[in-house]
């Protein structure tokens, strides 16, 4: 392309060109878009801030450490920011998001401290985000759910004692002598509930507990009262008790296998397009 001459009477001045299929202010005069302030790039969703996550990543490392055990106090916000080279800022907010983990407790008046960290404690968050799983999310959790109810019970079989094996007895009898479903929802919680704490595994138990809605089961002995099934269920419940009462591990595995896969057949029903 030639170069326009200039006007006669004027210096010559530099034309820029710019090539074709390249857009003005775009490909030429660029920004670095790291320099803006960060409202005006746009900010990360669903993360904290750098500084956040740094500060809550030096609070689990003493932690786990052993620095910090269950109850320990932790230093004023000022000497610990500095000892820990964060803004005040920065830490203030990882204790925050400590606190709402349950990781951390805030006394008003009183300073920081490190939780008990008890299992039913640190995981009490997935009993919130458990009502919140619907559609095939909701069966993926039920998967999850008959793998963890099967080695519940037969850890329970092995290690059951005889008040805990009483308690479970009695349980079945209040659960074949229900009038209702409430008093059936309430039998079912409680004779889980034994199952898993016979197991012996806090952990274990802290994540059924919160994996098993009782808006789910409320839903389920109902869906199961509709379809006249209610004695199959307390079957199903029979079985995994004789199972656990006889010591016998794999029997207890099977039978709370085919109880869950029970309730997951009912709900797959219900979520099918015909009933949508």
């Amino acid at each position: 392309m030639p170069v326009p001459k200039a006007w006669p009477g004027t210096r010559a001045t530099h034309i820029n060109v710019r090539p074709l299929g390249s857009r003005p202010g775009f490909d030429d005069n660029r920004r670095d878009v790291s320099t803006l302030p960060q409202a005006r790039r746009g900010r990360r969703t669903g993360r904290a801030p750098r500084g956040t996550e740094e500060a809550i990543d030096k609070i689990r490392e003493r932690i786990v450490s052993g620095a910090w055990g269950p109850g320990d106090r932790l230093p004023r916000e000022s000497e610990l920011a500095a000892e820990l080279g964060l803004s005040r800022n920065s830490l203030r907010e990882a204790v925050r998001a400590l606190s709402q983990l349950r990781v951390l407790e805030v006394r008003q008046g009183d300073g920081t401290y490190v939780s008990s960290l008890e299992p039913d404690l640190l995981l009490e968050s997935t009993g919130f985000i458990s009502h919140l799983l619907l559609g095939e999310t909701e069966i993926e959790l039920y998967e999850v759910r008959r793998i963890l109810e099967a080695a519940a019970a037969a850890l329970a079989a092995a290690r059951i004692d005889q008040q805990e094996r009483w308690e479970l007895g009695e349980i079945l009898e209040r659960m074949q002598r229900a009038k209702n479903v409430e008093e059936l929802v309430e039998a079912d919680v409680a004779f889980h509930a034994v199952i898993a704490k016979a197991a012996g595994n806090a952990v274990l138990a802290s994540l059924l507990a919160s994996l098993s809605t009782r808006t789910m089961r409320v839903r389920l002995w109902h869906g199961r009262a509709a379809e006249d099934a209610l004695d199959e269920t307390r079957e199903e419940h029979r079985r995994i008790y004789e199972a656990i009462a006889a010591g016998d591990a794999e029997l207890a595995r099977a039978a709370a296998t085919a109880h869950i896969a029970s309730g997951e057949r009912w709900l797959r029903a219900q979520l099918a397009p015909s009933n949508g």
